[in-house]
């Protein structure tokens, strides 16, 4: 049985839409192989300025007590465990 023009056109129109959808899935592919991998500096600095950004959002300076210096070293912080409500503790040592 013979079939009509309509359907040769709706059976090359899906192959058409068929080999689209395949070309876009090969080069998003190609794209996430491309992608180089976010170092941990990146990721930091990606982080500080999401921070800072937020910071800005809600009016947070640097200077305002309980805001976290992310470039501040360990050793430069304040002991934590010297506070006033930890007498006891410091009393024990």
């Amino acid at each position: 049985m013979p079939r009509g023009r309509s359907t040769f056109s709706k059976r090359q129109k899906e192959q058409a839409r068929q080999q689209k959808q395949r070309d876009k899935a090969e080069r998003r592919n190609q794209r996430k192989q491309k992608k180089p991998e976010a170092s941990a500096d990146d990721e930091m600095r990606e982080l500080r300025e999401h921070s800072e950004a937020q910071a800005a959002m809600f009016r947070i300076s640097p200077a305002q007590p309980g805001f976290a210096d992310p470039t501040a070293d360990e050793d430069d912080a304040p002991d934590q465990s010297a506070s006033k409500g930890n007498t006891a503790t410091r009393d024990a040592d």
